[in-house]
């Protein structure tokens, strides 16, 4: 067991952010990054919309560099992932982190970004042309399919949104659902068809999605009776929802029914000396610039927490 002042859980933009400024504040953070480090924008192949890049930049280049800036201050950094975590109650009694049965840290102070994953459909094409024209993201790549054809599978808020956001830039999108209703509310039902770029496909659901080196359309399979089409798309959205990585937290830390944590305040959470940023609490931008705000966040409360308690 070694002891740290701060461990961070997580290494996507909130993490490595989070690591920056309490790595300048002193605090020597020790950085539980995962070993699949770097978060979402790992997987993106460019990023346009990060203040800064006005060429953009690709995702893990971007990753590289926020983790370079915050090791330059002093951060630790070890590519594991967090197996158990032991939050106490008292604020006089450290936290204790386990990446092994046999592996563990201990800190007053525990920063929690550990994200969150698209919700996907499981299919090997999926992950064969993700970010080949296959995303989860529309603000993040809608600009990509400018005049072009996608298609976003899913009936709720977020498919909507998402269909509703290419518009601006495609010149059609189709909404793959396989019901013969939706589950959206009644305000994004009505703009989603009041849209005369969106149409519907009701009753169906994706087999497949075509491509080699990038997507070129979709096998569809209707719910009703059983029959095929073929799709032709440039793009594919998923919009069936992100799921948390909060799983070890269940029990220690107050989330919501969906697995997103819930802080008290800002970032603080319901343990003292626990705070919370990212995608795993932020459900509705869900940007790297937004997490990496959230980190600048839970830094400062983090160091405001330790300076009040003398430590």
């Amino acid at each position: 067991m070694s002891n740290h002042k701060v461990i961070i859980i997580g290494g996507g933009p909130a993490g490595y952010t989070a690591a920056l400024y309490t790595a300048r504040a002193r605090l020597e953070p020790f950085c539980l990054e995962g070993l699949q480090y770097g978060g979402q924008l790992m997987t993106t192949t460019e990023v346009e919309n990060f203040p800064g890049f006005p060429e953009g930049i690709d995702g893990p280049a971007l990753m590289d560099r926020m983790r370079q800036q915050a090791e330059r201050f002093g951060a630790q950094y070890r590519s594991r992932d967090v197996t158990r975590v032991a939050f106490s109650s008292d604020p006089g009694e450290p936290h204790t982190v386990w990446v092994d049965e046999d592996e563990s840290y201990t800190a007053p102070v525990v920063i929690v970004a550990t994200g969150a994953r698209p919700r996907k459909l499981g299919l090997e094409s999926e992950e064969r042309l993700w970010a080949k024209g296959v995303s989860s993201c529309a603000t993040c790549d809608g600009a990509f399919f400018r005049d072009k054809v996608v298609a976003v599978v899913g009936g709720g808020d977020s498919a909507m949104e998402e269909a509703l956001f290419l518009t601006r830039f495609a010149r059609k999108v189709y909404i793959i659902h396989r019901r013969d209703e939706l589950r959206a509310s009644r305000i994004m039902q009505e703009r989603a068809l009041a849209n005369e770029k969106i149409e519907l496909l009701w009753s169906y659901v994706v087999e497949e999605i075509l491509g080699e080196d990038h997507v070129t359309g979709l096998r569809l399979r209707s719910t009703k009776d059983g029959s095929e089409r073929l799709l032709e798309v440039d793009g594919f959205f998923l919009g069936i929802g992100h799921l948390p990585n909060t799983d070890i937290f269940r029990g220690q830390l107050r989330m919501d029914d969906e697995g997103y944590l819930v802080p008290e305040g800002a970032t603080a959470m319901d343990r003292p000396g626990v705070f919370a940023c990212g995608d795993c609490v932020d459900k509705r931008y869900r940007q790297a610039i937004t997490a990496a705000g959230m980190g600048c966040m839970a830094a400062i409360d983090a160091e405001r927490y330790l300076e009040e308690r003398g430590l």
